[in-house]
């Protein structure tokens, strides 16, 4: 089986290896990564978003164990609209969380328009933090929680812009 789910990933959290773990689980993975131009246009809130190179470095370190442990190949590439990658037909499942559900919904409508089958959408609950909420990156990049879901106050959050370098 051929497994694909996308997301930007920044930073990577465990709500996300839940995502990769069910994937492993299920066959060989695609991962579509949201390009520099698309990552902002995903975010629901106005927050910087590390170059794709970054996350994808990041997105590999976390995926080749999990690859490792299942005994499955994974591949990351490039998506450059929201649909991504899961509407090619080489593909049979697509992993979600739950507010992704729908996109998933309208994958599968593209993919019938375009005479492909469905794919098998698999919803992974989200990982709930410490403090009862779910962990997610916006929560991550505010400071309010590590990628864990370990509350941390004293730590100081990421803005909407590049931070600038220090030339110093």
């Amino acid at each position: 089986m051929h497994v694909a789910l996308g997301g930007t990933f920044d930073p990577v959290h465990d709500g996300h290896l839940a995502l990769f773990e069910r994937a492993f689980e299920l066959g060989d993975v695609t991962v579509g990564l949201t390009s520099d131009e698309l990552a902002p246009k995903t975010r629901h809130v106005d927050r910087y978003v590390r170059s794709f190179e970054d996350r994808k470095q990041d997105l590999v370190d976390e995926l080749e164990p999990l690859a490792a442990k299942h005994d499955r190949e994974f591949t990351v590439r490039q998506l450059d609209e929201p649909t991504g990658i899961a509407t090619e037909p080489q593909f049979d499942a697509l992993i979600v969380s739950p507010e992704t559900r729908d996109g998933g919904e309208r994958i599968n409508e593209i993919r019938r328009e375009r005479g492909h089958e469905p794919l098998d959408i698999e919803v992974v609950d989200h990982v709930t933090a410490a403090d009862g909420d779910r962990i997610s990156s916006t929560r991550i990049v505010r400071g309010e929680i590590d990628r864990h879901g370990n509350v941390t106050p004293d730590r100081e959050g990421r803005g909407p812009e590049r931070p600038a370098e220090d030339t110093s």
